[in-house]
């Protein structure tokens, strides 16, 4: 396996990003780790094996396992297993299975080992790097958590080709918003110069496009490891409203990436209504996004508003009792403010304004 990166992060600690050549090359590396081990998996990953390790956990795929019951079926299989405090839990899956392996390992005997393997593209690029752990709670999204970072995230693109469109389109969004938090425009040219060869999964092409994706979020994580300088936060592109559209609609029709980019497109007709975004910037960002097929002008009904406004009334990022949205000013640079209700009603519900 090839060390990518290597993300410095909060009191010393390290995250070693390793790409695997294939799946034979990842299965090389993770038989190194022994039998010292707790394995969690979900429906879709488990199928990757002909044979599941000894110890393991296999959780429902898709965001309803992001539960207590969830969190208390790892450790209770870990302490069954008699994994002490120097085993290691290895999450083997997309972002709720990477979430749940971080969640469960930053509490096991006040913390244990954790290595993650993401195979899906949005785990890739977000989930996987940056110690955020969460459950959802309450029918919130992501609201009990810890900050956790792997000490290694091992990378195959080659489990990228088992996704279906729409879940590869998840992660894909996310690249985008990426993208417009760059601090140069190379991930953005990316994006349009190679949107065929990422669309149709060319496996250099993929590689390039998560090297490229996860050096942006390196970026912002290392300049703010647990979020308390305001920096980190710009990652949130999009977030609150996707998290609120998310939740609205009990985490059904809606997938995260999905949601990301109708949110990210409403925080770009936030600014430019409130004159902090370029017009030109945010239409060609919209256009981006909508060239590669996502359902970006969307609108909730009337009658879905109070739901949707109570969720997001509920966003992790308030402030003196104010929910703060993300809002870009230009390329790579955003700023956090509050949104009066007014407008985020009209955003959400009135036609696109371009």
């Amino acid at each position: 396996m090839k060390t990518v990166m290597n993300a410095l992060l909060d009191q010393g600690k390290q995250t070693d990003v390793l790409l695997a050549e294939d799946l034979k090359d990842l299965a090389s590396h993770l038989g190194n780790y022994g039998r010292s081990v707790m394995w969690v998996f979900d429906t879709n990953t488990a199928k990757l094996f002909k044979q599941l390790p000894p110890s393991h956990v296999v959780l429902e795929s898709g965001e309803l396992s992001k539960t207590f019951s969830s969190l208390e079926r790892i450790l209770s299989c870990s302490l069954d297993e008699g994994l002490a405090r120097d085993g290691r839990i290895i999450g083997f899956g997309g972002g709720v299975v990477c979430d749940m392996s971080a969640f469960a390992a930053s509490i096991y005997m006040r913390g244990c080992r954790l290595t993650l393997v993401p195979t899906t593209l949005l785990a890739m690029v977000d989930a996987s790097l940056g110690g955020k752990t969460a459950i959802d709670f309450r029918g919130m999204k992501n609201m009990v958590g810890s900050f956790y970072p792997a000490s290694e995230v091992l990378v195959s693109i080659d489990t990228l080709r088992t996704l279906s469109d729409k879940e590869f389109l998840n992660g894909l969004a996310e690249v985008i918003k990426h993208a417009l938090l760059s601090q140069d425009e190379e991930l953005y040219k990316f994006l349009l110069v190679k949107k065929n060869e990422i669309l149709s999964r060319d496996t250099q092409t993929l590689s390039q496009l998560v090297e490229l994706s996860l050096l942006v979020k390196k970026w912002y994580i290392e300049q703010d490891p647990t979020e308390t300088k305001g920096i980190r936060q710009a990652l949130n592109l999009g977030h609150t409203f996707a998290h609120a559209l998310e939740s609205s609609s009990h985490f059904g029709s809606w997938g995260h990436g999905a949601a990301v980019a109708w949110g990210t497109c409403r925080a770009l007709e936030a600014g430019v209504a409130l004159g902090v975004t370029d017009k030109a910037y945010a239409s060609g960002a919209t256009k981006l996004f909508k060239s590669y097929g996502y359902d970006i002008e969307h609108r909730i009904g009337r009658g879905d508003w109070i739901e949707f406004r109570d969720h997001l009334l509920k966003d992790k990022k308030k402030l003196d009792g104010k929910v703060r949205f993300v809002l870009l000013t230009a390329q790579g640079k955003a700023v956090l403010q509050p949104l009066d209700m007014p407008l985020v009603q009209h955003l959400v519900i009135a036609k696109p304004i371009f």
